[in-house]
């Protein structure tokens, strides 16, 4: 057994080592050999030199309306006090973002939707300093994705590769416009894959990194090493403190590019609909339904008229697999289906009582609006609800059916509903599915002209 004083003297002379190591390897280093064994030392640089020309630097500005006090717009208060009439007050706003070029020959680039958004002009600014005024193809909020076009020659459009194969511990560089510094490029590697359920967007997939993301990169390329596109570069986690802690999330270039080829040809994101109300398989219900998964989408509810009506898919079924992909809960399943094309046949693989089933189901258009009867809400019974403009937030209220129980409440047309009870909706399918589980009543959130106000209907 070694004594203190024999196993401190060891602790020393180890320490005295790993100084004189350490001293050395600082010293080396500011004289690295250009070879080892006669190879050169690795660099990422001759990729990045082929990369950087396809990611660009974006400048928006526009303008945003000011809210103001709701009793300076009554117009009996303005009346009461004298109040001259007040116009809506602008703000201007500017944006700095990234984005990248994915089609040099027509001038695509794929950039996020919160980049763009508001934005009355949009400039872009390429790797060798021209500036362009980019034209707005389209954007999907939903999955905070846009396309915008700039009239530009000699482009140099950036390969795309595999977001399905990168697999975590991958490395991977991000490359974009952090606080308007110009291009910068950091490394990491994919920290995980799938992320969803962050209530960041509407459609979440994830790939995690721990490569630098900051403000600025929003729109950014995240590349693998062979320099091909592997997702597009959207949010952070920030710490209490604010910034960077080394947890950022890009969206799969799988899905980037097939929302952004509808984008190019329908100028809008044409979502499919299977016409299910899906929840996740816990553990308690995995026991109470005797389901022989741990995960996957249990259906509790299929709409009337809908695809999975069709093919007939019933509550308790539970899907699991999608075209191939697995299916871990209800966020998945939603993804998944959310960017399929209406019209677009799916395999979809599922548990009935034990038993696997297979069925194709063909993939219906998601509607742009809907009208409510007793039978599918009596809190909205009488109202009509249509998708929102282009990218805006909300469903608005188109008509409502005089004599009818939303008449009698105090929805008016043309407002539009933001939240229903405190669940965000921005489309038809969303108010479906939050109205088809709400028994005791609805809490709104609506804006109506420049004010946000919160309604009951019981």
């Amino acid at each position: 057994m070694k004594t203190l004083a024999s196993f401190l003297r060891h602790r020393i002379s180890i320490s005295i080592i790993a100084i004189y190591i350490s001293g050395f390897v600082a010293i080396s280093a500011a004289s690295l050999p250009a070879t080892v064994d006669g190879q050169p030392l690795p660099t990422l640089a001759p990729m990045i030199e082929r990369v950087l020309p396809s990611v660009v630097n974006i400048a928006t500005t526009g303008r945003i309306q000011v809210q103001q006090n709701p009793l300076s717009r009554d117009p009996l208060f303005r009346d009461f006090f004298n109040f001259p009439d007040i116009e809506p007050r602008e703000r201007r706003t500017n944006n700095l973002g990234s984005g990248v070029i994915v089609d040099g020959d027509e001038g695509y680039v794929v950039t996020n939707n919160h980049v763009i958004e508001n934005a009355d002009q949009i400039n872009v600014r390429l790797h060798d300093g021209r500036v362009f005024e980019a034209e707005l193809v389209g954007a999907d909020p939903e999955a905070d994705i846009a396309v915008i076009r700039i009239p530009a020659e000699d482009l140099y459009g950036i390969a795309i590769g595999d977001s399905e194969i990168l697999r975590v511990g991958d490395f991977v560089v991000a490359i974009g416009n952090p606080f308007g510094l110009g291009q910068t490029v950091t490394s990491g590697i994919v920290s995980a894959k799938g992320r969803s359920g962050l209530g960041i967007e509407g459609y979440e997939d994830f790939i995690q990194t721990d490569a630098s993301i900051n403000s600025g990169n929003s729109g950014g390329a995240l590349v693998n090493l062979n320099g091909e596109l592997v997702g597009i570069n959207t949010a952070i986690y920030s710490g209490r403190g604010g910034g960077n802690v080394g947890i950022g999330f890009a969206i799969p270039v799988q899905m980037a590019m097939r929302l952004a080829s509808q984008i190019v040809e329908y100028g809008e994101v044409r979502r499919g609909r299977l016409g299910v109300i899906v929840q996740d398989v816990t553990p308690e219900l995995r026991e109470a339904m005797e389901i022989s998964v741990s995960s996957g989408a249990l259906i509790s509810q299929v709409l009337p008229d809908s695809a999975a009506a069709a093919a007939g898919l019933i509550e308790g079924d539970v899907i699991i697999n999608v075209n191939g992909r697995a299916i871990a809960g209800a966020s998945d399943l939603r993804n998944v289906i959310g960017l399929s094309r209406a019209g677009e046949t799916v395999q979809i693989e599922y548990l009935r009582n034990g038993e696997l089933l297979v069925k194709s189901v063909e993939i219906r258009a998601a509607e742009t609006e809907i009208s409510f009867d007793s039978s599918s809400s009596k809190y909205l019974e009488g109202a009509t609800l249509g998708n929102a403009e282009q990218g805006k937030a909300g469903v608005v209220v188109i008509k409502i059916e005089p004599g009818s129980r939303a008449s009698k409440s105090e929805l008016r047309e043309g407002d539009l509903i933001l939240s229903i009870n405190r669940m965000k909706v921005d489309n038809i399918s969303q108010v479906e599915a939050v109205v088809a589980q709400s028994s005791r009543g609805l809490l709104l959130q609506i804006r109506r002209g420049q004010s946000v106000l919160f309604l009951v209907l019981r």
